[in-house]
C-alpha cells in the first residue's frame, strides 16, 4: 500500500469549524453509537469536512479528535488509512476518479485517463491552471456492466466515451456540473439491454392478482356448456380384461407398485385394467424367517444368523509349549496322559510328575502346578520390566506361554514354587516379588510401577 501524507503546511489552513448544517449532522452521527464509544464516529465526520472543505485539512483531524475525545495520532491513523479521504487540496469543481479495474479497462478506461492527462494535469492529484479540477485513477466504482465509467463527488457517470467525458469535464470546469444527469450517457436505462427490455415485459408473471384473476376467468370458463356444434368424440371400446401389459413409454418395471397403475397418469396412452396389470406382474417371494435371519456372505464373509441367540465358538486348544513335544495341557493333555499311561517310556531315565526330570532336576511340565499358558496374544507385555527377568528368561516365560503381567500377578505359592525350580532360581521369585510387580504394571505401567516402589523399573 502506498505512503499517504498529509499537505504541505504551506497548504494547511489555520483552523477548521464546521457550518451549521454540517454541525447539526455531525452532532446526529455522534448519538448513533453508545456512550463511551462516540469514537467509532471518525469516519462518517471527517467525511463531512471533505465534503464541506473539498480535502481533509489537518485542522479538521484535530478539531474532530477534539470532538470525540481522541488522541490526535488516532485521527491521523484513521484519515490516512482509508484512500477515500482527500490529503491534498483537488478541483474546486469536480475531483474526477476513474475507475481503472479489469471490465472497465476492457471497455476503454485508458482512453478516458488519457483525456484526463491532456484537459486536466498529466499527474494524478494535481489541479489544472485554474485550479478547479483534477483527476485520479481508483478501482472498482461498482457499475462494471455499465463499463467504463467516472465517479464526481457522488455521482456516477457510466457508459461513457472519450468525447462525452470532455464534454462533462468542459461543463463542470464552466460551472455548471448539475446539469449533467448522472447514470449512463448512452442512453438506456440503469443496466438495462440497449435495445430495452427483453424479459419481464409483462407483470402478469409476478403479481399474483393477475394470476388469480386469469385463474377465476378460467375456471368460469370450463363451467359454460360447450357449443352445440361441438359433439363429443365416441368413446374408444373398452379394454379386453385380459391379455399382455400394455407397453409404457415411462420405462416402468412390470410390477405391481403405484406407479405403475393406469388409473395414475402416465406418459402411455393405452390404458389398461388393474386386474391384469397384477396378474401379469412379478410376485415377491415367499417369505423365509430361517432365510431373512442369516446374513449374506459378502456382508460377514460368512453365512450366519443375524439375531437370536449366539452360540459361542468352542475355546482353541490349549497352549503347547515345545517342550512338552506335542502333548496338549489342560483337561485334554489330562486325558491323553491316562489313555498312554501303559506306554512303555521311550527314555532309557523316565520323566516323574513330581520329581520331574531326573536329568536336569526340573520339575515335569506334566506337574498340576504349573502356571497355566496361553496362545501369543497380539500385544505381549515387556515381562524385562519386573527386576530379575532378563531376555534369556523372558524367552523361557515365552516358551511356557507366559506373555503378560497379570498372567504372573495370578500366580499362587505351588505355581511361583514350580517356576522357581523350573527355572533354577532358588527363591529370586519370593525375594524380588515378582507378584507385586506385576501387579503394579498390570494395573498402570511404568507410572504405576513409579508410584507403588518410588523408582523406575530396571
Amino acid at each position: 500500500m502506498s505512503v499517504r501524507r498529509l499537505a504541505e503546511a504551506s497548504l494547511q489552513p489555520a483552523s477548521f469549524a464546521f457550518n451549521r448544517a454540517n454541525a447539526a449532522a455531525a452532532k446526529q452521527w455522534i448519538n448513533k453509537y453508545p456512550k463511551g464509544r462516540e469514537q467509532s464516529a471518525i469516519i462518517p465526520l471527517l467525511m463531512l469536512a471533505q465534503e464541506q472543505e473539498g480535502w481533509v485539512t489537518k485542522a479538521a483531524i484535530e478539531t474532530i479528535s477534539d470532538m470525540l475525545g481522541m488522541p490526535y495520532i488516532r485521527g491521523l491513523e484513521v484519515a490516512t488509512f482509508y484512500t477515500q479521504y482527500q490529503l491534498n487540496p483537488v478541483g474546486t469543481r469536480a475531483h474526477i476518479q476513474v475507475c481503472g479495474t479489469t471490465p472497465c479497462m476492457l471497455r476503454g478506461s485508458e482512453a478516458l485517463m488519457d483525456l484526463c492527462r491532456s484537459k486536466i494535469h498529466h499527474d494524478q492529484f494535481h489541479t489544472n491552471d485554474k485550479g478547479t479540477l483534477s483527476w485520479e485513477e481508483v478501482e472498482c466504482l461498482g457499475a462494471c456492466v455499465n463499463a467504463p465509467m467516472v465517479m464526481i463527488f457522488k455521482d456516477t457517470f457510466e457508459d461513457l466515451t472519450p468525447e462525452r467525458l470532455a464534454e462533462i469535464i468542459d461543463l463542470y470546469d464552466a460551472g455548471k456540473g448539475a446539469s449533467v444527469t448522472p447514470g449512463p450517457q448512452n442512453g438506456r436505462i440503469t443496466s438495462e439491454p440497449i435495445t430495452g427490455l427483453t424479459t419481464l415485459k409483462s407483470e402478469k408473471a409476478i403479481l399474483k392478482t393477475t394470476r388469480d384473476r386469469d385463474a377465476k376467468a378460467a375456471a368460469k370458463a370450463a363451467r359454460e356448456p360447450a357449443p352445440a356444434a361441438i359433439v363429443a368424440a365416441p368413446a374408444a371400446p373398452a379394454q379386453a380384461s385380459a391379455g399382455p401389459v400394455a407397453p409404457s413409454k415411462a420405462s416402468k418395471p412390470k410390477t405391481d407398485a403405484p406407479e405403475t397403475s393406469p388409473a395414475l397418469e402416465t406418459p402411455s396412452p393405452a390404458k389398461v385394467a388393474p386386474e391384469t396389470e397384477k396378474a401379469a406382474s412379478v410376485r415377491a417371494p415367499r417369505h423365509s424367517a430361517a432365510n431373512a435371519n442369516k446374513a449374506a456372505p459378502q456382508v460377514e464373509k460368512v453365512l450366519k444368523q443375524r439375531s437370536g441367540p449366539i452360540v459361542k465358538a468352542k475355546p482353541a486348544a490349549a497352549f503347547k509349549a515345545p517342550e512338552a513335544k506335542g502333548t496338549q495341557l489342560g483337561a485334554a493333555g489330562k486325558t491323553a496322559a491316562a489313555k498312554t499311561t501303559n506306554a512303555k517310556p521311550t527314555s532309557a531315565k523316565p520323566t516323574n510328575a513330581k520329581t520331574g526330570n531326573a536329568k536336569t532336576g526340573k520339575p515335569s511340565l506334566e506337574d498340576k502346578n504349573r502356571p497355566a499358558g496361553i496362545a501369543r496374544p497380539a500385544l505381549v507385555d515387556d515381562l524385562k520390566l519386573i527386576s530379575g527377568v532378563v531376555p534369556k528368561i523372558e524367552g523361557i516365560l515365552h516358551s511356557l506361554g507366559i506373555f503378560t503381567y497379570a498372567q504372573v500377578a495370578s500366580w499362587k505359592k505351588a505355581e511361583r514354587e514350580w517356576v522357581d525350580g523350573y527355572l533354577s532360581f532358588h527363591g529370586r521369585i519370593e525375594r524380588e516379588d515378582w507378584v507385586k510387580q506385576a501387579k503394579a504394571l498390570a494395573k498402570g505401567g511404568v507410572a504405576e510401577y513409579i508410584r507403588v516402589f518410588g523408582k523406575k523399573p530396571v
